[in-house]
């Protein structure tokens, strides 16, 4: 199957990044990204859909929030051109962000009634294809030099006709964070697994007698990365569970909408070659901008920053 379409969510207040959230959308905190240029977050995100071959992307946003994305959108690239004349990183960066308005495309959430919620809100635009989903406050630095962390769920996907769930194996006192999964290795696989069965942020109590995977290093569980690629019929479970009212703690959760999926056709999970960064996180955007830096031209450079200022702390008498 061929995947065209990517729905990033970003209907979120991010409150976790107050205050910096109450005078930006948090999607367009800006980043040093590893070519050197400052772009907005969402830009590098979306960067990570274009340069795994998706074409068109979907932004859901919160009730007025398409038109300030256009906004900013425009006035950066214009105070670029402006404010820089001739300067090629300026240049680059406003055909960029042209580029990317051109592609783009936007879903309103009404209210904030959760993740799957939010997704549902862009079946209008993913109209019957499978898609790729990503969220609008996690990063990804692929492991592989040449083929992003999308690239590789794509590819898979593609390769097996199929869903494919990015996951990482991730340390018991972490999982109370993600998406949990069980399941069996494919044969001649090695980092690919057929879903059987999903929990949101089991308890370790709960993981160890549901999601134990064999094979998997003691400790160690298969949550979420942060991307998907889904089938269409995601949308028909999404629709059950609004008509019915499904909720989780009040909302409209993506992940038992995922159960139900890998219950209905095949689903695959693939150990992504790569680390997730959580912009919502505690240091989580400073986190980032770190990995950004070192995994890009800037290497050196923060590599000698970072050591300076680690060589001044300890330095420091003591008061």
């Amino acid at each position: 199957m061929q995947i065209r379409k990517a729905v990033i969510t970003a209907a979120g207040r991010g409150v976790r990044q107050y205050p910096a959230s109450d005078t930006v959308q948090k999607a367009m905190l800006p980043l040093v990204d590893r070519d050197g240029l400052t772009k907005p977050l969402i830009q590098i995100i979306a960067e990570e859909a274009f340069d795994s071959g998706i074409e068109e992307i979907c932004i859901v946003v919160a009730p007025g929030d398409d038109a300030v994305y256009r906004r900013l959108f425009q006035a950066f690239s214009e105070n670029l051109l402006s404010a820089f004349k001739g300067v090629d990183w300026a240049v680059e960066q406003a055909r960029r962000l042209n580029e990317l308005v051109k592609r783009l495309r936007f879903a309103v959430q009404p209210r904030p009634e959760g993740y799957g919620h939010a997704v549902w809100c862009a079946r209008e635009f993913v109209a019957g294809e499978p898609f790729l989903l990503l969220l609008g406050d996690h990063l990804y630095i692929s492991g592989e030099p040449d083929r992003r962390c999308a690239r590789q769920l794509i590819d898979l996907a593609a390769a097996k006709n199929c869903t494919v769930m990015g996951v990482q194996a991730t340390r018991e006192h972490l999982i109370s964070r993600y998406g949990t999964l069980s399941g069996r290795r494919v044969p001649d696989m090695p980092h690919v697994y057929e879903v059987e069965k999903i929990i949101e942020k089991p308890t370790p109590t709960l993981a160890e007698t549901e999601l134990l995977v064999p094979g998997l290093r003691a400790g160690y569980y298969l949550c979420f990365f942060g991307m998907h690629v889904l089938t269409p019929t995601i949308f028909d479970i999404l629709d059950e569970h609004i008509r019915n009212n499904v909720r989780t703690d009040g909302e409209i959760q993506l992940t038992p909408a995922q159960h139900e999926l890998a219950q209905r056709e095949k689903t695959l999970a693939l150990e992504t070659k790569g680390t997730r960064y959580d912009i919502g996180v505690r240091y989580g955007a400073l986190k980032a901008q770190i990995a950004l830096a070192l995994a890009g031209v800037d290497r050196e450079l923060i590599l000698s920053d970072l050591l300076e200022l680690i060589l001044q702390r300890q330095m420091r008498p003591e008061a």
